[in-house]
């Protein structure tokens, strides 16, 4: 009896198409924005995927207006944003994070003002939210030709990359072109951000490029199995956040969020080395 219920929860949602697509696509996201948590992570900028999450907002809006697809808009302030960021860096004394403060807040400012003065018919609610359950056959494919760009790149920048996000430093000492890297990764940041927006909305973004990869963070010290880890965690949310939200009909968004952040919790305390269970025992036992 147990396991036909477990059955029937598992295959009632598989006959509706709008819920294989948006099982793929969630699967898709998780996998993308998992394996760029763990660069995220380990730079440490949880605020600049903030930052440029929320930047692409006025590039949805301006696409809408001329007619072209949502993806071309919000990457190209995505980039404007990273390219904005990289100058302000450059050109004044002001430190980066107070940098991505200013330039998404300005860009977010500037999409809000367009929304109440252009008249159009976007739902603020999906931009801000997303809307996986109605992706449309376009945005489909240019979810999956986005997700296969952004991972085709960071497979080819690898190490390059992972040496900047440990120690740019080193990075620079060694002559990689640390400025080139900088800008390649909040390129790939974006691309995967306009991907990412179509599942989870450019609110919530933010959590599936950081919380994979912290989840990871607890559990190991290697890269290679973080990255591993992080997959794996950032699939079975987009996936089992997908059915939960279905069966409880609630805001898939959120239950992928919330399932991540939970895995997150779970790590937290039961981490082999750096859990907080291991601590306190470790506390207690001197």
């Amino acid at each position: 009896m147990i396991i036909e219920t477990i059955w029937q929860w598992f295959v009632a949602p598989l006959q509706f198409e709008f819920m294989l697509k948006a099982i793929f696509v969630s699967a898709l996201v998780g996998f993308v924005c998992s394996v760029f948590s763990c660069y995220m992570t380990l730079k440490g900028w949880a605020l600049m995927g903030d930052a440029v999450s929320h930047a692409v907002l006025p590039g949805v809006i301006i696409a809408y207006i001329l007619g072209i697809p949502f993806a071309i808009g919000a990457f190209v302030f995505g980039l404007g944003s990273v390219i904005s960021m990289g100058f302000i860096k450059s050109k004044t004394r002001v430190k980066e994070d107070t940098v991505m403060g200013l330039v998404f807040t300005g860009f977010f400012a500037f999409g809000l003002v367009l929304i109440s003065k252009i008249p159009s018919g976007i739902d603020i609610i999906h931009i801000l939210f997303g809307n996986v359950l109605g992706i449309s056959d376009q945005k489909l494919i240019q979810t999956i030709i986005i997700c296969t760009v952004a991972i085709i790149f960071l497979m080819i920048l690898r190490k390059d990359l992972l040496l900047f996000c440990f120690d740019a430093t080193h990075a620079r000492g060694i002559g990689l072109n640390t400025t080139v890297l900088y800008y390649v990764l909040l390129t790939l940041l974006a691309l995967t951000i306009v991907a990412a927006q179509q599942t989870v909305g450019i609110i919530l973004v933010i959590a599936m490029l950081v919380t994979p990869g912290a989840t990871a963070y607890m559990l190991s010290d290697d890269f290679g199995n973080i990255t591993l880890i992080a997959v794996i965690s950032g699939i079975f949310s987009g996936v089992v956040g997908t059915y939960i939200s279905y069966h409880i009909d609630a805001a898939t968004s959120g239950c992928i969020v919330l399932l991540q952040t939970l895995l997150f919790a779970i790590s937290m305390v039961f981490a082999p080395k750096h859990g907080l269970l291991v601590k306190t025992l470790g506390i207690h036992s001197h």
